[in-house]
């Protein structure tokens, strides 16, 4: 079960985890990181049907991740039930899902213009992808597309195979932490940091109320939220970068 988990996260967000370490270690040595801009969803062709093809490549990416977590969990012996990805509670998974975007986007955004402000974080653009007939519906794919994999990998997933290793709850929930704030470095110390947190809570909640969904739906919206929004913003707002 060990070697299981070293093989999926080498391959999925563990490695993404350490060039993300890598991305900010290659900014750090370029300047100041307040000075220097990271983009989320940006263009990967020039033509905007490749771009669209690749941007969609990039989704069910993120959908393979998180489904191969769901089907090594059945694969064990249990259910998605199990693990909180089923329809038993829709209306409390949304309540749930609300309270925490807001719980986490609020404080997030305030750490994340701390940070920059004291040069400890690159300026974030979540998206500078053209005007184009695709984009918010790609946005809003990618966004869910991030919050099912990483939900379902670094909780449902991750937190089930360490409770089967005998790891107490609170070791569970910083190691699944550390990951997803080393998947975030990229962005910088405050981007790490506060995706550290969002770890350790959305860790803890699914550990009290083992419901899955509910976190996959509080980071869909809040990644929804910056990234359309921003779409729809950036350039009528001053302080938007």
């Amino acid at each position: 079960m060990t070697a299981e988990l070293w093989v999926v996260f080498g391959v999925t967000l563990g490695l993404s985890g350490m060039r993300s370490a890598l991305a900010l270690l290659q900014s750090a040595l370029l300047g100041p990181l307040a000075k220097q801009h990271v983009t989320l969803n940006a263009p990967a062709a020039q033509n905007p049907y490749i771009d669209l093809a690749f941007q969609l490549s990039y989704v069910v990416q993120l959908v393979g991740w998180g489904a191969l977590g769901g089907y090594l969990v059945v694969r064990a012996g249990l259910t998605l039930r199990d693990i909180g990805l089923d329809r038993s509670r829709p209306g409390r998974d949304v309540a749930t899902a609300l309270g925490l975007a807001a719980l986490i986007g609020i404080p997030g955004l305030g750490l994340y213009l701390a940070a920059r402000a004291a040069g400890l974080n690159l300026t974030v653009q979540p998206s500078t992808l053209s005007d184009t007939w695709w984009r918010l519906p790609v946005l809003v794919a990618s966004a869910v597309g991030n919050a099912w994999a990483e939900e379902v990998l670094l909780t449902g997933y991750l937190l089930t195979r360490l409770r089967q290793l005998g790891w107490s709850a609170n070791r569970s929930v910083v190691v699944s932490a550390l990951v997803r704030g080393c998947y975030h470095l990229y962005q910088g110390l405050g981007g790490g940091l506060g995706n550290l947190v969002m770890g350790v809570v959305f860790g803890r909640v699914w550990q009290r109320t083992g419901r899955l969904w509910a976190l996959v739906g509080a980071h869909a919206l809040l990644d929804v939220i910056a990234f359309v929004g921003y779409a729809l913003l950036a350039g009528h707002l001053s302080w938007l970068p």
